[in-house]
């Protein structure tokens, strides 16, 4: 039984708090919204599926986006057609960063926002998270290209930080000489 997400909006002011650190181990009660978010970020990803449940692709969500202010962080990515990993975070921290930094040539997007935005978002290259699964066993993840940078869209809610808040107002978009595009 599949029961679609209900997903803030941008101009919900909530998504602009800074959430609290979630208490571990998590209850169940967060461990069943945490299997809802894979499911919907799983099928979202998957035409078929997508289309039936009329979903937008996504690949990460974080709860205040569902209106919870914990710290907590969902990725569902497609690694090969139709292959998931699925990586699950409690309060996530960035303990590390390149200092190279790159941005998705096609820009980022958001389920939370419903329209086209454009500009590159600059993100670093690569990024070393600590945090917690969901069990409450601390985990240290090492992530480069994109799975870096949906990692820190998704620490960005967290922080009440949306994408669009990074793209340089004067000056959206960089060419390939003064940013690295992926």
């Amino acid at each position: 039984m599949f029961k679609k997400l209900k997903i803030l909006d941008e101009k919900d002011k909530r998504l602009r708090q800074v959430s609290k650190e979630a208490t571990l181990p998590l209850d169940k009660k967060e461990k069943d919204i945490i299997e809802q978010i894979i499911k919907h970020l799983t099928y979202s990803q998957i035409e078929k599926m997508s289309e039936k449940y009329d979903l937008r692709p996504g690949m990460g969500l974080a709860f205040p986006q569902l209106g919870i202010l914990k710290r907590i962080i969902v990725i569902v990515y497609e690694y090969e057609e139709g292959k998931f990993e699925n990586y699950v975070v409690v309060n996530p921290k960035i303990i590390s960063h390149s200092e190279e930094i790159v941005a998705l040539e096609t820009g980022e997007g958001c389920l939370s926002v419903n329209r086209e935005v454009d500009g590159h978002v600059p993100r670093f290259a690569r990024i070393t998270l600590t945090g917690y699964d969901a069990c409450g066993n601390k985990i240290s993840l090492r992530l480069r290209e994109e799975l870096a940078v949906a990692f820190q869209h998704e620490v960005d809610h967290l922080n009440g930080i949306l994408f669009f808040d990074k793209i340089n107002k004067t000056k959206p978009f960089y060419s390939e000489n003064e940013i690295r595009l992926i």
